[in-house]
């Protein structure tokens, strides 16, 4: 994180809009490669790390943030999830997930506890992330030279030139419309969904069935919305 009055780099290697989940995981990756990237968050550092959104994780998800190296306070806190009851004619039947895929499964862990993790790892790696900074446009996409058009809090306009922009501001962010038809490259689909889970008894219904998920939350994967800049060789 920036330190209070510290400028916002004018030039970086990847610019990331969006400080969620998916813009603070690929910011460490790519620091983990040697590479440098800022981020760009419109919210205050308080707002993103009390946002509820998902609260499970699903496995591969999981896996990823151990190999980086975030997994720790994870692992310790979170509540692993084997599977799901189906409830039919008034009875449940369990279903053991994790047995029938080899030992796989969700755990039960705030996104607010990932942008945490994420952000105090960043933290400790030096790495820059400009908060109450709204990413407005994206300059020049189509270019080798990309740039991020960003308004800070106090309403100072700034530029950040990149190789690469990585909208990671999600379906309704602004790197969908400003980078043009073409040079949108989609590297994941954004896969959010929400599973709530029952909190009172199904009713069976003649032709229904209910299904309650054990853990009794959500379910997360984390999304990369678009990369903008040259096609990746």
């Amino acid at each position: 994180m920036l330190a209070t009055g510290e400028p916002i780099p004018q030039r970086t290697r990847v610019g990331i809009i969006g400080a969620g989940p998916a813009g603070l995981l690929l910011s460490h990756l790519l620091a983990l490669q040697g590479i440098e990237s800022v981020v760009l968050e419109r919210r205050s550092r308080a707002h993103v790390e009390r946002r509820i959104r998902a609260g499970v994780i699903e496995d591969g998800t999981r896996a990823i943030l151990e190999r980086a190296g975030v997994g720790e306070r994870m692992a310790r806190e979170g509540l692993r999830h084997r599977g799901i009851n189906l409830a039919f004619e008034g009875r449940l039947h369990a279903i053991d997930l994790a047995t029938l895929t080899g030992g796989r499964g969700i755990t039960v862990y705030g996104q607010q506890e990932v942008v945490k993790d994420l952000i105090a790892a960043r933290l400790r790696a030096g790495g820059a992330i400009a908060f109450e900074a709204e990413a407005v446009d994206v300059e020049a996409s189509d270019s080798p030279s990309p740039a991020i058009v960003y308004q800070t809090r106090s309403g100072q306009r700034g530029r950040l030139a990149c190789d690469f922009v990585a909208g990671c501001d999600g379906s309704h962010g602004i790197a969908r419309e400003a980078i043009p038809a073409g040079t949108l490259h989609v590297a994941a689909q954004p896969t959010w969904r929400a599973r709530m889970g029952a909190r009172h008894p199904f009713r069976h219904a003649e032709r229904g069935a209910g299904v309650v998920p054990w853990a009794s939350l959500l379910a997360m994967a984390l999304p990369l919305t678009a990369l903008a800049g040259p096609a990746p060789g």
